[in-house]
């Protein structure tokens, strides 16, 4: 998922102002409704599903206003906070919209049945094209091609490391590929420093995790699928609109950290949105009226999945506002103490449940103050990206830092269903294609904590241990 992520840097720079001065932290009370909202994201499909079916809009919306009402009325520049957190929200809606818009109109047709072979390699694909069109535009292309070929055999686990693979690890050899990566690319962290620096661990990750897949797949069986087509071809109807999604990636870098001057509504008119998420909002528009019917209908394509997201998210970007400065104040107390396994612990862990791109400023904000530099000066950045030696007997260069952080906020998505915005995406277009999925709290015992956290170990060992 590649987020309009200048305002989220915008929100992070106001948090960081106000965590100047403990006397303007939120009590940590408040961080009680993001706690409940979380709870009953796990639990209301599960335990309430009708009550959750039908109200989770206004508990989204019920427990961010709790806290929107609170910074209001009565924290020193919470209404700016607000705003910053506005401009955030509708930058990842009109993003994420254009992208499931967009990838609605595009029908890929694979004519062969699932086998452990076919979906190893179309996981593989999925990985790479994240890094082109971000893990959002990667998943909402191949999510229901992915189904459709395994249609009559598909289990729970094809969906649960089609997000692991797809719609998080996948993009974290590009700045395109995940917002935390594009908002240090905006910082002046160079556009291909993170592919040599993790290539490897990438590569160890996603084939570890694939070959799992294949010993799982391979004990699934056929099912109930019908006889295999033999013929392989793969055909795409609606591929004009892959021009859409090009659109789409070029506004993401309408912005003046990229293009020097380039004009910004929220400063011009102090709106909440920017020329970007016009745009954004004008393809997906677009899109919709010219996409091809057959394809739409092949999709079987709906706005359900995207409402979703819309409402929950809406809650989560709110209530998450006062974990985040509070955390924000804690790092930037105790920087100094911090060695790179607790950078890379707490940035993962913390991406899982957070939204990963303020937390991955927040935690850089920290590292780069460690070696005495301004996260807000480009020179900096590409300095602190080239390796500094610290000034600490035996601690690791800034460069390893950088690492730790980068790769723990794209990894570490995949622990939640919320952990990334796709994630989410995937698993309401795999519940309305009858796909049985786990839920939020199955997924990560069943799946999270077994598969991904030994992987997440070893890449400590190995990168950040000593």
């Amino acid at each position: 998922m590649l987020l309009a992520a200048e305002h989220q840097e915008t929100a992070a720079r106001a948090a960081v102002h106000v965590l100047q001065s403990s006397q303007h932290l939120p009590p940590v009370l408040l961080v009680a409704p993001f706690m409940l909202l979380l709870l009953m994201i796990a639990t209301g499909p599960l335990l309430y599903a009708h009550f959750w079916e039908h109200h989770y809009h206004k508990v989204s919306i019920g427990l961010g206003s709790i806290v929107a009402a609170y910074y209001w009325f009565m924290m020193d520049m919470g209404v700016n906070i607000l705003l910053h957190a506005l401009e955030e929200y509708l930058s990842f809606l009109a993003l994420i919209t254009a992208l499931f818009v967009v990838s609605g109109g595009i029908l890929i047709r694979i004519e062969r049945r699932g086998t452990p072979i076919v979906n190893g390699a179309l996981l593989v694909i999925g990985a790479l094209l994240s890094n082109l069109i971000g893990t959002t535009g990667a998943s909402m292309l191949l999510i229901r091609p992915y189904i459709r070929i395994n249609e009559g055999r598909i289990k729970a686990f094809h969906i649960v490391f089609f997000i692991f693979i797809v719609s998080n690890i996948g993009g974290a050899l590009t700045p395109i590929g995940d917002p935390p990566l594009f908002l240090g690319f905006l910082k002046g962290v160079p556009f291909f420093w993170i592919m040599p620096k993790v290539w490897l661990p990438w590569s160890l990750t996603i084939t570890g995790l694939i070959l799992i897949f294949m010993v799982l797949d391979s004990r699934a069986g056929t099912g109930e699928m019908t006889a295999p087509e033999k013929s392989g071809r793969v055909s795409i109807i609606g591929a004009k609109s892959f021009m859409f999604f090009a659109m789409v990636i070029g506004a993401v870098f309408l912005d003046p950290a990229v293009i020097k001057g380039f004009p910004t509504l929220q400063t011009m008119l102090h709106l909440p949105f920017g020329i970007r998420e016009l745009i954004m909002s004008a393809v997906a528009f677009v899109a919709y009226k010219t996409a091809d019917k057959d394809a739409m209908q092949g999709n079987r394509f709906n706005f359900l999945p995207i409402r979703e997201v819309a409402f929950l998210f809406i809650g989560i970007f709110a209530t998450m506002i006062p974990a985040l400065e509070l955390i924000g104040a804690y790092t930037s107390a105790h920087a100094s103490g911090f060695s790179v396994t607790r950078f890379y612990w707490m940035t993962g862990a913390l991406s899982g449940v957070l939204d990963n791109a303020p937390t991955y400023l927040s935690f850089l904000a920290c590292a780069s103050g460690k070696f005495g530099m301004n996260i807000n000066s480009i020179s900096d950045m590409q300095k602190f990206a080239d390796g500094v030696s610290s000034t600490v007997h035996g601690d690791a260069a800034s460069d390893i830092y950088l690492m730790a952080i980068s790769l723990a906020s794209v990894f570490f998505g995949s622990l939640t269903y919320i952990g990334n915005a796709p994630n989410f995406m995937v698993k309401n277009i795999a519940i309305q294609a009858e796909v049985k999925v786990p839920g939020f709290l199955e997924y990560i015992y069943k799946y999270s904590i077994p598969v991904l956290i030994p992987f997440f170990v070893l890449l400590w060992l190995l990168l950040f241990s000593s």
